[in-house]
């Protein structure tokens, strides 16, 4: 089935990680942080479908009731407003704005602990968020196992003992629990998580950019775990060789080596419909050390002609060499440059969003 056969509608949110400095979110960013309002009424004057949100960000003071605390010397009035805000920053309350505006939202978490997964699937709940998405780390950003070397096999036991647990919680819940390929788990990995598991609340959140950062090609990734996709971050990555390997930048969307006609083929077969979301990489770039006689141990076993596949896709689209792979953020540029870099390549996103829609046929 192509994409344009698909009667599934293309469904793309915003997410807030590519655009850390505009929205406050990035400690050196000397700016007021979004609200989870804020977030959605971004996505609502871009035009998109939904928001994938952080559970920290819809938590907040949430539990407290609202009209029930006063600040000390607060007047009544202030207090009344105070608890105006509140309700309208509840998690229900967001839930009924995004339903209101014809907007999904995601949950986004992190860690494999079952009770904080339980207890952000009744925060998933309370939105009216069908699908968490969270990671599980161990390894460094860029596929890199040092950190756990020679204890890579344990660590995956605990975490699959703890992914049953937090799927039942979510399977009561109502919800589907989605793991990312986070630059940290590969695809054998994960879908040895989805089969053992073995729950329609148990999935993947596949991220397009990663799967050269567990040394992996990106097309021959997508085909293996679509049957498994719960929601999709959409990413792309320009790329450059290095010594040890090669460097993952982030660019717009549709300017990298990612195949999204062909990424968005296979989910119509296989997830219809699925939630995306506009995830534009980290403002520093991703050294994927695969030349590297200590990157490799503790990962599944691969042949020749799977490493080489994925070599040669970073070779056909290696940047020239010689050129500066680094970003603003790297530079050290100044802050307004940053979130300038930052708007620019989301705008370009969206535009090219706009141009797989009129591929697909379907809302953005």
């Amino acid at each position: 089935m192509s994409a344009t056969e698909s009667t599934a509608p293309f469904r793309v949110g915003l997410s807030v990680y590519g655009t850390t400095y505009s929205m406050g979110l990035h400690p050196k960013a000397g700016r007021p942080p979004v609200t989870a309002r804020d977030v959605m009424d971004q996505a609502i004057r871009f035009g998109l479908a939904g928001v994938e949100l952080p559970a920290t960000m819809l938590a907040g003071d949430s539990h407290t009731a609202p009209g029930t605390r006063r600040e000390p010397g607060e007047t009544p009035d202030r207090a009344e407003k105070s608890a105006d805000r509140a309700r309208e920053a509840s998690p229900e309350a967001l839930g009924e704005y995004a339903a209101e505006h014809g907007l999904f939202v995601t949950v986004d978490t992190a860690g494999f602990d079952p009770e904080a997964l339980g207890r952000v699937c009744e925060l998933a709940v309370r939105v009216g968020a069908p699908v968490v998405r969270t990671v599980i780390g161990g390894a460094k950003i860029g596929g890199d196992r040092r950190p756990l070397a020679g204890r890579w096999p344990a660590f995956l036991d605990d975490v699959t003992a703890k992914l049953h647990a937090a799927t039942e919680l979510a399977e009561q819940a109502g919800v589907v629990l989605a793991v990312e390929n986070h630059q940290d788990l590969a695809s054998e990995e994960l879908l040895g998580l989805c089969e053992s598991i073995g729950s329609a609340h148990f999935g993947i959140n596949l991220d397009t950019g990663n799967p050269l950062a567990t040394a992996e090609e990106p097309i021959d990734y997508f085909r293996r775990v679509a049957p498994y996709v719960k929601n999709v971050h959409l990413k792309d990555y320009w790329t450059w060789l290095s010594e040890e390997g090669y460097r993952l930048v982030r660019c717009p969307l549709g300017q990298g080596l990612t195949d999204f006609p062909a990424l968005l083929a296979m989910l119509a077969e296989h997830a219809p419909g699925v939630s995306m979301a506009i995830e534009l990489g980290a403002l520093e770039a991703r050294h994927i050390r695969v030349l590297a006689a200590d990157f490799w141990p503790d990962y599944p076993p691969r042949t020749s002609a799977q490493l080489a596949q994925a070599l040669g896709v970073v070779q056909a689209n290696a940047r020239p060499a010689g050129g500066d792979w680094r970003t603003p953020y790297e530079r050290g540029e100044s802050v307004e440059d940053i979130i300038a870099y930052e708007e620019r390549q989301l705008l370009q996103s969206i535009a090219y969003v706009r141009t797989l829609q009129d591929w697909h046929g379907g809302r953005a």
